[in-house]
């Protein structure tokens, strides 16, 4: 990110005058870690995900005292950030997550890379070795501030009790403005342990940080102008859109141009995907009507997107016939993978409305876009190539059933997290998303292991609404450790574990790429002599291994119960419920375009490329 948005190195508080930020101010003689738990309920942090350690102990003392802040203990850092992630997700608020220092700090690495990529607000806080001890290499001591520099939108390390405060405020202000994203607070143990003064709100100070909101308006008269000019337009709509709550405005733009939409894999739920207009989701898994559309636009209207490597497959080859008008927050992503000839910065709610009131503008003036044609040929595609599956010969259970029966029969307003995947892509397709903020994901670092912790965060940030986890089994071997917080902390989570034995994704590959050499993806023991997982082996048992964690555990493998097993967990709500689904190992996800090469070169399934004839490019 930009100066704007994100400092080159950690920032160190410097000393002050401070005047509390009002008059009215009540001053506290408190501690620093009592001056942190008192931060954490100002800024209105109701949930932590944590787990203790030496240096961040101090904190969990005046922690025990709070009515405000509610802290779970995870089983693992990991999934304390996963799930800080999840609760931000569901809920649109900041998620906070605690450990210690060391190992503790460093083992949430992976959850916050994962929200860097995927632009979600986040708070992490992690203990840090008595200030004067810092650079000796001291018990449990780790840079975590220069190793989590690349990944995090800003950091801190604080060493005077005096500046928690004032800290904990701008951490939560920059992590939940502009481009969200996560911010790392590393506070010494002796600051936690010092004595200091407490008032708020706090001044702060943050020079250089001024997220640009509000989109250039002669900007937006060319991109309304050029939506109205074109034949073949596609607004192409990425998770920025569902960051910046701008779902309602975007149904207003869509039915007022009447240009069809795709959503990305963050940004499924902030269009219907019931709607007319909604041609699915783009990208190496996406619908062959979305990928063909982009291919053949004139005019791709980027909405909250940044043009990744899973969109667009061979960079030179996509979209070669579109003009781009490009709307984000953050303008580092502007012209980054694609040169935009309309850049707008700003928030995507603020460009949205902007947008509509100049369509409008334009339609007053006669000037609306016909869009008949390319209409004709997107439903041409839709009708001739959906997204569909083929039932095993062999009688087993389908995992693209399995999925789309969860899906058909979750209560209303489920919010569904995935693990990463063919589970993923495959929920990604065959579950209808509605409403946004109901399905979650790992998009950019594709992170193996998201699912259960995120669905705990999601739980527990939204206790009234059902919330399934759909992983893979080798997903689920990473944190399901996970599942014993939300049993002891009544977060009755509903997971499928889509199992079929092997690492698939990578298995699939190895299908189509690598000759059937199935190397090191089966993850059952007995496999056969060509890495077929060996049927009826239960290494683990995963009913078993959820039972011990006090889950309700069912294993279901025929077509016939599948409904019933699904019923039954969503009947149950005192305890988390775990189905072991064993599927078809076979099953792959299309349609595909492979890794490195153009999305001209989609396949709608294996051995089938879309006949799209020759004048279509015209």
């Amino acid at each position: 990110m930009p100066m704007t948005e994100q400092a080159t190195g950690a920032h160190h508080p410097q000393p002050r005058a401070r005047n509390g930020g009002s008059s009215s101010a009540t001053v506290e003689h408190v501690t620093g870690a009592q001056s942190l738990i008192r931060s954490l309920e100002e800024v209105g942090a109701d949930t932590v995900f944590g787990l203790p350690g030496g240096c961040i102990l101090p904190a969990y003392d005046p922690l025990m005292d709070s009515t405000r802040v509610r802290h779970i203990l995870v089983r693992h850092e990991q999934g304390a950030g996963h799930a800080a992630t999840g609760y931000a997700q569901a809920t649109g608020k900041v998620g906070v997550c605690m450990v210690t220092s060391g190992p503790g700090a460093t083992n949430l690495v992976t959850p916050i890379a994962d929200a860097a990529m995927d632009s979600v607000p986040m708070v992490a806080i992690t203990g840090q070795v008595a200030s004067g001890a810092i650079g000796t290499d001291a018990f449990q001591e780790a840079d975590i501030c220069g190793i989590t520099m690349p990944i995090t939108k800003h950091n801190f390390l604080v060493t005077r009790a005096e500046d928690i405060a004032h800290t904990i405020a701008e951490a939560f202000h920059i992590a939940s403005t502009g481009r969200p994203g996560p911010v790392l607070v590393d506070i010494a143990k002796d600051a936690l342990q010092s004595k200091t003064t407490f008032s708020w709100p706090p001044v702060m100070d943050l020079p250089g940080y001024r997220p640009v909101t509000k989109p250039h308006a002669k900007q937006i008269r060319e991109a309304a102008k050029l939506i109205t000019q074109a034949k073949r337009p596609v607004l192409y709509v990425g998770g920025g859109v569902m960051k910046a709550g701008a779902t309602a405005e975007l149904k207003v733009l869509a039915e007022l141009t009447g240009a069809p939409v795709t959503t990305t894999l963050m940004a499924l739920g902030s269009f219907p995907d019931s709607h007319p207009l909604h041609v699915g989701m783009p990208g190496m898994h996406g619908s062959v009507t979305a990928v063909t559309a982009l291919q053949k636009a004139d005019l791709i209207v980027a909405l909250g997107a940044r043009f990744d490597d899973r969109v667009t497959g061979k960079l030179d080859s996509f979209a070669p016939y579109a003009k781009i008008v490009h709307a984000d927050i953050d303008p580092a992503e502007i012209g980054k993978n694609r040169a935009a000839d309309v850049p707008i910065v700003g928030d995507a709610r603020e460009v949205i409305a902007d947008l509509v009131q100049a369509v409008q503008a334009e339609h007053t003036e006669g000037h609306t876009g016909d869009y008949a044609a390319w209409w004709k040929d997107l439903n041409r595609w839709r009708e001739t190539y959906p997204v569909g599956y083929d039932l095993p010969e062999d009688g087993s259970l389908s995992p693209q059933q399995v999925i789309q029966r969860i899906g058909e029969l979750a209560p209303e307003g489920t919010v569904f997290a995935a693990g990463v995947g063919q589970h993923q892509m495959w929920a990604s397709h065959f579950i209808q998303y509605e409403r946004p903020a109901t399905w979650l994901n790992s998009g950019g670092a594709g992170t193996m292991g998201y699912a259960v912790p995120a669905a705990m965060g999601a739980k527990a940030g939204m206790p009234d609404r059902t919330v399934w986890a759909i992983d893979g089994d080798g997903c689920f071997q990473m944190t399901n450790q996970e599942l014993t917080t939300c049993a002891l902390n009544n977060i009755p989570i509903k997971v499928a574990i889509i199992n079929n034995g092997a690492l698939g994704m990578v298995r699939q590959w190895q299908t189509l790429f690598y000759n059937q050499r199935y190397s090191n993806t089966v993850l059952h023991s007995g496999a056969d002599t060509d890495g077929n997982a060996a049927k009826g082996t239960r290494v683990p048992d995963f009913v078993k291994l959820s039972e011990a964690m006090g889950c309700y555990a069912i294993r279901c493998e025929d077509p016939a119960d599948l409904d019933k097993a699904i019923a039954e967990a969503n009947s149950i709500n005192d305890r988390p419920v775990v189905i072991d689904f064993i599927v078809h190992e076979d099953a792959m996800v299309w349609p595909m375009v492979a890794a490195g090469t153009s999305n001209d070169e989609v396949m709608a399934a294996r051995g089938v490329r879309p006949d799209f004839g020759d004048n279509e490019d015209d």
